[in-house]
């Protein structure tokens, strides 16, 4: 089943297996370094019929360390392109790029130098949010949003989304999930406003779907515009199944294409499961069931192709977003085509290696 095509819009997917974007934290002031050539060269290589670059902050308060991906301004632009230009030269599969505001999740450190923790106030920046509720308790409190910090943050997301498609890319994700901005808005335990953009569950969609409606308006038919969810909060009061569909509804209805169910994030303890595969699917299938022509796909433990296959057979979901394995092996898919004969995926320049 994951060798099945799919299309959509003018893109045709080679098979039902996404690379899932990774924060590498590695950029050169907010531009791609030699080691986004490396990383993303080898995964666009991998038989995988698209990859997500990174989330890539929207502007310079949306960072979430300063070691983001960043494309907000002239320098991002020109430098993203020249990346993209360089991943068609190896094979010409979707690029897709997530748009990201961190929110009260930013100004922290690199998370193999200290992880989950804030940077010092001399060293970091300002954050903003829904409400002015920390993320943990060892994190500062947030500026709340105002109605000028809110169509300063429309209007950002707008902005890179045109720095994108010049770039090149055939496909943007709105980061909706992890416990970032979007998902500050719309979950109650992070924001408790009163105004348009809280108070009611209807009401904290209002961020996220008139971000969707901007850059929708900039994709067109064109360009995929998917968006990464959270299924749920997995903590007390949180978002759950009912609103996870609620929300894919109204994505649907504003034009997105695809989105990517994951789950948890807005606190750093929850209740989620070691293994969150079954969650989310049980969540995608729902999701599929209330949907009509948005392409549902899950991330969080998808690398077994048998059950990953079994899922699609069952309709659970349309195609699956897949991140570790690849950083393990970014040949492990090759080599799972190579072992069903699937030998047109393998690059010729490895095509020896995989002969039986």
């Amino acid at each position: 089943m994951i060798l099945k095509k799919i299309k959509k819009n003018r893109l045709e997917f080679d098979n039902r297996i996404v690379v899932s974007p990774m924060c590498q934290y590695s950029s050169d002031d907010g531009s791609p370094s030699a080691w986004h050539y490396k990383h993303l060269g080898a995964l666009v290589c991998s038989g995988a019929s698209m990859v997500v670059l990174e989330s890539t902050a929207v502007s310079f308060e949306g960072r979430i360390s300063k070691k983001d991906l960043c494309l907000y301004n002239e320098k991002h632009f020109k430098e993203l392109k020249k990346l993209i230009k360089y991943l068609k030269s190896l094979k010409n599969i979707p690029v897709c790029i997530q748009l990201n505001h961190a929110g009260r999740k930013g100004s922290s450190y690199v998370p193999w130098i200290k992880k989950n923790f804030p940077l010092p106030k001399n060293k970091g920046w300002t954050t903003i949010s829904s409400s002015n509720i920390k993320k943990d308790n060892l994190w500062p409190r947030p500026k709340i949003a105002d109605k000028n910090d809110i169509k300063k943050i429309i209007n950002d997301f707008s902005n890179s989304a045109k720095f994108a498609i010049k770039a090149g890319v055939d496909a943007i994700e709105l980061h909706m999930a992890h416990g970032y901005l979007i998902h500050q808005f719309l979950s109650p335990i992070s924001n408790n406003r009163i105004d348009e953009y809280g108070g009611s569950s209807q009401k904290r969609l209002n961020l996220a779907l008139k971000i969707t409606k901007k850059v929708k308006k900039l994709c067109k038919s064109k360009i995929i515009l998917g968006a990464r969810i959270t299924g749920e909060d997995h903590v007390n009061n949180g978002l759950g199944l009912g609103d996870a569909i609620n929300l894919s509804k109204k994505l649907e209805k504003h034009g997105v294409n695809y989105i990517c169910v994951s789950s948890g994030g807005i606190k750093t303890k929850t209740k989620m499961r070691k293994n969150p595969r079954l969650q989310r699917l049980k969540i995608s299938k729902e999701i599929k069931k209330k949907t009509r022509s948005i392409l549902i796909g899950a991330t969080g433990n998808m690398g077994n192709i048998t059950k990953l296959n079994n899922s699609i057979l069952k309709k659970e979901i349309d195609f699956a977003f897949i991140g570790r394995p690849f950083l393990r092996n970014s040949n492990w898919l090759i080599e799972y085509f190579s072992k069903i004969g699937k030998k047109i995926l393998v690059p010729n320049q490895y095509s020896r290696s995989f002969l039986k």
